[in-house]
This record gives structure tokens, C-alpha cells and sequence, in this order.
């Protein structure tokens, strides 16, 4: 999770969800890393493009992103969004054989 400090939607979200987000099976396959925009300087992984808005969260696979929302709207988008996710991670798309 990328956020800022004074960032009104990243604190909605630590309102609405951070406090249930480590016991849910999301956090399971997801697990939350925060990362202050202000404070923290490089993220230690490859980002896909830059990132400009708070809250964003990044899906990150054997260092790579894969996945991004940007923003938050509500609970129900962002379970939504995420759970998407986490299904491409808990069941991966078979490989095209290339041989």
C-alpha cells in the first residue's frame, strides 16, 4: 500500500479495512506492506509505471508487479478488485507450452 500522510481516502481505508484486513484470506495470499511516499524511499521491487495517487496498492509476485488498484472508492470495490487478485496468485493460469 502506497499512502501519504494527510491522504483523507488512505485514512478512510485504515478506518474501513485495515482494521480486519490480517484476518482475511486476502492477507493470507496478500499479505499488507505500507509504504510512505513521504518517508520511504525506494519500494524494493520493480514497479510497472510510477505511481501519483493515495491510497494505491500493488500486487507483487517474485518481486514484479502484476496488478494495481488505485484509489479507494469503498469496502465493496476494493474486496472486489483484491479478491480478483488473489485468486489469479491462489490459482495460476497454466503456462503455454512453448517446446
Amino acid at each position: 500500500m502506497f499512502e501519504r500522510d494527510g491522504c483523507v481516502w488512505c485514512a478512510r481505508w485504515n478506518r474501513e479495512i485495515a482494521p480486519v484486513y490480517d484476518k482475511t484470506d486476502e492477507a493470507r495470499v496478500l499479505p499488507l506492506r505500507r509504504i510512505n511516499m513521504d518517508r520511504d524511499k525506494e519500494p524494493g521491487f520493480t514497479l510497472a509505471s510510477p505511481v501519483r495517487f493515495t491510497p494505491t496498492f500493488l500486487i507483487v509476485n517474485e518481486g514484479h508487479e502484476i496488478g494495481r488498484i488505485t484509489g479507494y472508492m469503498n469496502d465493496e470495490s476494493f474486496w472486489g478488485l483484491l479478491g480478483k487478485y488473489a485468486a489469479r496468485l491462489t490459482n495460476p493460469q497454466p503456462k503455454a507450452n512453448r517446446s
